[in-house]
């Protein structure tokens, strides 16, 4: 990699950490609602992914999806509108954190169930393979996902009909609140697993970045030579709870532990003590590239909330391809139930169009 490309890759980590912090901070001033999943502490891997991938490589999504969402080229502005439930948000506002989606940058959504992506990211890359395509599919997932019935399915077809998928586990210790090793069953490694289906695993420092781009490289190399997959285990860790809602983040585990990580394995003070050895960045280029971020993410705030919110007459809208177009199809049969006026008005007063006293005007947050 060149000087500036080695760059890139920091600045992105550090776009991706910038805009969480922001989103913390705006979820604890009540402007945001719903789920928030963090990425803080994990923000390498995406962004190794995507200075990796192909013009017919494609990623997917767990629930910890605000990193490869970012990375993938999504704009900050389209995220937090989206979070915020405003309608420049890329989901109109209408599905928050896991509704996250980006085809424009092959980006195919964050999902919320555990392993529920794994075969939606196996048909994937089985059309790219079925239509001759040169490309790849990395989808993400989290150590507990492993354990889904779903996901041993998935890698049952994988490794059965040479499908070209890198499934990566970012194994951050902990399935939600439980531990990896009281929560799952195996004998060195999660990615061992692997071998009971005939496919190639590999495990890799998640905080690394240059051991990350080795490893995901081999991985895209095998899947488009050979068609076979990887089960790629990334050894990483959360610095804050499963969800912002997650109070006892401290409980199962300790501050000496959540240190201890943020002190040696985090992997933007990694990259940017290499690029420091080598003399590609500075300490003023850090400052300079962390503002930047810093100021993007409160541009993107402010736009978010700028914004409206979707209104009663959009809750029908982007639901159906064929009522949206009004199709001949749209004049058959009915698509929405409990859709009278005064139903919909009813409901969409109580829970959308009314804001709690507490939370008062609906101003951006103090600076």
């Amino acid at each position: 990699m060149t000087a500036q490309e080695k760059i890139h890759l920091y600045r992105e980590m550090v776009r991706v950490r910038c805009f969480e912090q922001k989103c913390v901070k705006t979820y604890n001033n009540c402007y945001m609602g719903g789920w928030l999943i963090l990425t803080i502490g994990q923000e390498a891997l995406p962004v190794a992914v995507r200075s990796l991938m192909g013009p017919d490589d494609h990623t997917i999504s767990g629930c910890r999806g605000l990193g490869s969402a970012l990375a993938s080229g999504m704009s900050m502005e389209s995220i937090m509108a989206e979070l915020c439930g405003t309608v420049t948000g890329c989901s109109q506002g209408k599905g928050g954190m896991f509704s996250l989606f980006s085809p424009a940058n092959r980006h195919w959504g964050c999902y919320p169930i555990a392993a529920a992506q794994t075969p939606v990211a196996l048909g994937l890359s089985f059309a790219l393979k079925y239509q001759e395509k040169e490309g790849v599919v990395f989808c993400y997932l989290g150590d507990g996902a492993m354990n889904q019935g779903v996901f041993h399915e998935t890698l049952n077809l994988a490794g059965l009909f040479d499908i070209p998928t890198v499934f990566l586990v970012e194994n951050n210790g902990y399935a939600m609140g439980t531990s990896v090793r009281r929560s799952s069953a195996f004998k060195d490694y999660l990615a061992q697993r692997a071998e009971a289906y005939d496919i190639e695993w590999d495990l890799v420092e998640g905080w690394k970045m240059d051991q990350l781009l080795e490893k995901l490289q081999i991985a895209r190399e095998r899947a488009l030579k050979t068609s076979r997959p990887t089960v790629l285990e990334v050894q990483t860790y959360r610095y804050y709870g499963f969800s912002i809602a997650d109070a006892n983040n401290k409980k199962y585990r300790t501050p000496e532990e959540i240190e201890y990580h943020k002190k040696h394995r985090d992997p933007l003070a990694h990259w940017k003590a290499q690029l420091s050895q080598e003399g590609i960045l500075d300490e003023a280029g850090v400052k300079e590239i962390q503002k930047e971020a810093k100021a993007e993410a409160e541009a993107a705030l402010e736009t978010a909330l700028d914004s409206p919110i979707p209104q009663i007459s959009d809750i029908g809208k982007h639901v159906y391809w064929e009522v949206d177009h009004e199709t001949p199809a749209s004049q058959q049969g009915r698509y929405f139930f409990n859709d009278e006026p005064d139903v919909a008005d009813s409901i969409c007063h109580a829970k959308v169009r009314e804001i709690p006293s507490w939370l008062g005007k609906y101003d951006p947050p103090p600076r």
